[in-house]
């Protein structure tokens, strides 16, 4: 059992750590900016409202949020919008 704890231990660790590296990116190229933008979408991709006959049937929750690194990525892609509004003057 105690080598299960140790395991999780770590994986959290690097989950952390990988959370922080996210956080730390800086935008100050243009071209990975606007990659960036493009990778990462603007909404979860995955929620979906099923739709029988024209009656909406059901709902498929955003499943983004399950996501361990998430938050980091809207973070991300929103600074890489602003990089692209205010230092290169484009419109997203």
């Amino acid at each position: 059992m105690r080598s299960n704890s140790k395991i999780a231990q770590l994986i959290c660790h690097w989950l952390e750590a990988l959370r922080y590296w996210l956080d730390t990116i800086e935008i100050q190229n243009r071209n990975f900016a606007r990659f960036l933008c493009r990778v990462i979408p603007v909404q979860c991709p995955f929620e979906r409202d099923l739709i029988f006959f024209g009656r909406k049937v059901a709902h498929i929750p955003p499943l983004c949020k399950l996501n361990p690194f998430y938050e980091q990525l809207v973070r991300l892609r929103f600074r890489a919008a602003c990089y692209l509004v205010e230092e290169c003057g484009e419109s997203i």
